[in-house]
């Protein structure tokens, strides 16, 4: 990334041209249940390109207290950008249409069964976001500088695996896959055109159940 970019049309042409450069990859579900997550591009507090990234409520039954972006499985009838769109919608109150899709990214299979399409969507400049208090316990809006610091991700050796664990380093956090490697991937791809594949970047144990 050179610079800082600014929170224009420039951009958004810039990100949609990335994306449509881009080879997806795509993973048969074969008894997986497949999820859409959405990549919303917003303007943070000073009015820098940001992404939406929120953690998931303690009180839930499944991966409670994990970082996440807004997303879930896909119900029967909808496309996967219908899916990621009303998952928008209902965990942080932010409403956009089929006009802000911007492009996917690489499907995302997880150790728990699921197999993840990210949807880049674009939300714009000032938008109130709303938790969803039965699912999200905060909201973060993490501008593109942080996601480009340096030694951001990294990559590290656990022994049940012979796959790379990727985690990002965000504010003071520690965010891991499939979180972390959809992130870098929407980093690397939609923001700085390099063709970075993550699918085969490994999750921490405590996130295959």
């Amino acid at each position: 990334m050179t610079g800082a970019p600014a929170m224009d049309d420039r951009l958004r042409r810039a990100v949609v041209a990335n994306l449509a450069a881009f080879e997806v990859r795509r993973h048969p579900v074969e008894g997986r249940k497949h999820a859409a997550v959405a990549v919303a591009i917003v303007a943070d507090e000073h009015g820098a390109p940001s992404v939406i990234i929120t953690k998931r409520t303690p009180r839930l039954t499944a991966h409670a207290g994990q970082w996440a972006l807004p997303g879930g499985r896909i119900d029967p009838g909808e496309t996967v950008e219908q899916a990621a769109l009303r998952e928008l919608h209902e965990e942080v109150g932010l409403r956009l249409d089929a006009a802000d899709v911007l492009g996917r990214l690489d499907d995302y299979p997880t150790r728990s069964g699921y197999v993840i399409t990210p949807v880049v969507v674009w939300a714009g400049g000032t938008v109130e976001l709303t938790p969803n208090d039965a699912e999200v316990h905060i909201i973060h809006r993490v501008s593109f500088a942080e996601l480009d610091r340096p030694g951001s991700p990294e990559f590290v050796r656990i022994p049940e695996s012979d796959r790379p664990v990727v985690r990002l380093l965000i504010y003071e956090h520690k965010i891991h896959a499939p979180t972390a490697a959809v992130v870098y991937q929407f980093r690397e791809v939609a923001v700085k055109g390099n063709a970075t594949r993550v699918d085969h970047l490994e999750q921490p144990v405590f996130a295959w159940r």
